[in-house]
This record gives structure tokens, sequence and C-alpha cells, in this order.
């Protein structure tokens, strides 16, 4: 069946031409299924994975019932992580450019509190942000809520699984009672049904097929013996080569030893998990992003909401539990329109394991052994790029532009040699092929940007 396009839907034109300069010309599934109830203003739970196009499917409703007239909270999201939160808002801003007068804000954490106070005072039609930091601000009075129209609750599973629910609970008891309650969830277990029993009103369920289009991502399993674990990791890279993975874990622990694993074996990885705090997590996300570290260690609740936009490979170093958790692992890969592979490996105690995928997949797995594989002992995965961290950032008024400049004209590089930029409060970050970084680092550390003396160093 062909994409129904935004134009079928009772949006304003301002919206419908907004839309198709962006480059929206039809509907994923989960917008076709999700934007008639949304903008019928009915509760809504949907299941969609991360990458379905779910930002729009409750943006763009957001949008089409916002007054800015009225500079008050008429929507808020609330997310689990702040990476998540910063991804909404970015994607919200471009969906409301066409229409003057509208402010969001984000509120998260690892920001200074007393700045998003300050703009709150001024007005805000739509919030983004972590229950923590929005409850902060709840009990400070900061923020009201008194006028709020619709509640979005983005990934709601994980916001359980970080333990958020309390916080949850506290903040939507501060909501008014008529109001639309939107809930976005990967997986569907209890507490949630619990949740949306509690705080929607005759919701509309709507649910995307998680399958991923066969072909598009080449699933094979590997029984091991737990001693033999790291061995067929580091057998997975020699063999397949990918340029970039994603290697989920259960525990922080295992995260970190894992990570240090590889690296011990010439492969560059990094671990992602909740012992990290903001300013650590910042600079892994940035590494990773930016082709400075082509292999991420992660647990599944440190993993949500990571931007990816082409992944290789993922690697199961262990079998989830919950089938749908596999399915939203393996999904990182194979976007886009490229292939993606996803290798995963278990022991004869986690056969059940494998068992519940094929039941939930309604096909069998397809398994290969270790013996096949090539060890490759000279294979080596070294990162194209290497990420400069500058200590000035937004406060200073720095832009991408004004580091390019400084790195392409003063310093004397190549503007080819020069990769991603990534600004955030008090930082920048810089990706720099490597044999052109110690000349950037060089030039940076001690130099000048916009007239301003700045410190660099490496990142990691």
């Amino acid at each position: 069946m062909p994409a129904t396009p935004f134009s079928k839907l009772p949006l304003s034109r301002t919206q419908v031409a907004n839309l198709e300069s962006l480059g929206y010309t039809s509907m994923t599934p989960i917008q076709e299924k999700s934007l008639p109830h949304v903008l019928d203003g009915r509760d809504l739970i949907a299941r969609a994975k991360t990458g379905s196009g779910k930002t729009a499917a409750f943006g763009i409703g957001i949008i089409e019932h916002i007054n800015p007239r009225f500079f008050g909270v008429q929507a808020l999201i609330l997310c689990p992580t702040r990476e998540l939160a910063e991804q909404v808002a970015t994607e919200l801003r471009r969906l409301a450019r066409a229409i003057p007068n509208i402010k969001l804000m984000t509120l998260c954490g690892g920001k200074p509190f007393g700045p998003q106070r300050g703009s709150l005072q001024h007005g805000a039609h739509i919030a983004v942000g972590t229950p923590g930091r929005v409850q902060d601000h709840l009990r400070r009075n900061s923020l009201n809520l008194d006028g709020l129209k619709t509640l979005v609750l983005d990934e709601a599973d994980r916001m359980l699984d970080m333990g958020f629910a309390d916080d949850m609970k506290t903040i939507i008891a501060r909501t008014p009672k008529k109001r639309q309650t939107l809930l976005f969830s990967a997986t569907y277990p209890d507490e949630i049904q619990k949740i949306s029993r509690s705080v929607q009103r005759n919701p509309v369920t709507v649910t995307v097929d998680e399958a991923h289009q066969e072909g598009v991502i080449e699933q094979l399993f590997f029984e091991v013996r737990k001693e033999t674990r790291n061995d067929t990791l580091l057998a997975l890279f020699g063999h397949y080569q990918p340029a970039s993975a994603l290697v989920f874990c259960f525990t922080r622990k295992q995260c970190d030893e894992v990570a240090r694993f590889l690296r011990g074996r010439r492969i560059d990885a990094v671990a992602i998990h909740g012992d990290l705090d903001q300013q650590q997590r910042d600079q892994v996300l940035v590494q990773f992003s930016n082709n400075s570290c082509p292999v991420l260690v992660a647990t599944d609740v440190a993993a949500r909401g990571l931007d990816i936009k082409s992944l290789e490979a993922v690697i199961n170093y262990e079998l989830p539990r919950d089938p749908e958790v596999y399915v939203h692992r393996i999904g990182r890969t194979g976007r886009a329109g490229e292939k993606g592979i996803a290798l995963s490996l278990f022991t004869e105690a986690e056969q059940f394991r494998v068992k519940t995928i094929e039941e939930y997949l309604g096909t069998p797995c397809i398994f290969d052994v270790p013996a096949s594989l090539d060890r490759n002992p000279s294979f080596t995965l070294k990162a194209p790029m290497a990420t400069l961290e500058v200590d000035a950032g937004r406060k200073q008024k720095i832009r991408p532009g004004d580091l390019l400049g400084a790195l392409t004209g003063d310093a004397g590089l190549p503007g080819d040699k020069i990769g991603k930029i990534d600004i955030f409060e008090m930082r920048s970050f810089v990706a720099v092929e490597r044999d052109a970084f110690d000349q950037a680092l060089a030039y940076l550390d001690g130099g000048k940007v916009k007239g301003r003396s700045v410190k660099a160093r490496r990142a990691g």
C-alpha cells in the first residue's frame, strides 16, 4: 500500500507546507496510525521503537493544538534521558518553525537551574524534560502546569527501568485531569499497563509491527561456553570486521570489563552505563557519534535514545530475557536503506532465551558455530577521527562556524580534515582526522577563537 501524505490530515496549510519543506512527504506507519487520534484529542498508547518517526507522531498534533497567544506550558513531554529530550526538542523546533512565537524549553539535569527558571518566568508553550528536573521545577513552583493540554510519556518503559515511576506519578498528579495523555513505549510490560489505567481515559492502542524487513538485518546466534564468551566476541570482530558496532551487556561492571578487554586487543571501545556522570556521558556519546570511537559497549538503559544514524553491527554479548528487547536492540542496525548484522552469544543455560525469540518472531533462528569464524589475529579497529575538547561553548557564544574557521583559517587545516562539531553549554567538541589532530591541538590549546583564548585537550 502506498504511504499516506500528510496533506490528507486535518492540518493547517502552514503546517503542511512546513512539513513538505522538511522533506516530510508521507507518513511512517506509526504516524499514520497515531496522528488522526492525536489530532482528535484522544488518549493514546503507541508501541513503536526508536527511529520509527514517533516524535513527529505526537509533535505534529501538539503543534497544531498550541495557542501561541497563551504563554503557559500547554504540552509537556517527559523523556528518560537528557539526550533523548534534546533530540525531541530539536525535532519539535523544526516542526514548529513556520508558526511564529512558539517557545519551547528543555528542562534537563546537568544544566544550571537558574536560567531555566528565568526562561519559564517569561513563558513557554512546550516543555521537554527528564522526570527528575521537571519534578524539581514543580517542587520549587517555577513550573506551572495548570494550562496543560497534552502530556507525552516518551519511552515510558525506559523511564520505569531507570526508576522514575514515583517521579512520573508526582508530575502527573500536578497536571489537569482534563488533558490528553499520549504514552509511547517500545515494549508493553505490566507496569506500563498499570500506568495507562491510572492516567489515561479510554486510550486508543496502536502497534507498529516491529519485525524487521526481511533481508535487511542478518541475524546469527552462536552457542558458547561462559569461559569462551570473550574469545568468541573477539572472533566476531575479526571475522566480520564491522566499521562500527554496539555491544549490549547486562550490567555496568560487565560493560567496563568488555570495553577494557576489547581495547587490550587493539579495538577502540568505550563503555556507557549509569555510573557515568552527565559530563562523561556527553563525552562518550560525542566520540561515538563523530567516528572517534567505533565500538560502544552499553546497557539497554544507557543506550536508549542514542542518535545512531549508521551502525554496521549489533552484538548481544548476552541475550536479553525479553524478546521485545532483543528486537529493539537489533533494530539499531540496518537503518536508512542500509544492511546490518546482529550477532548473539548464548550459553547452553540460556537456550530458553533463543526459544522465546523464535516464538516471538515466528521464525527459527539461524545458528553458527564459533569454530567457523576467521580469528584473524592481526585485525585492529581504530577510529578514523579523534576528538578535541575545547573549554568554551554556548555560554561563550561559540558556534560551529567559529571553531571551523579557526582551524581552517589560522591553524591552516584543510576543511575535509574536520568532522562533526558539537557545542555544549560550557564545552565544545571537534572531530579531527587522526593525521591532523596534533596540528589542530597545537593551535587550539592556547590559541584563540572569536578573539578569545581557549584551552583544548584530547577527549577520552
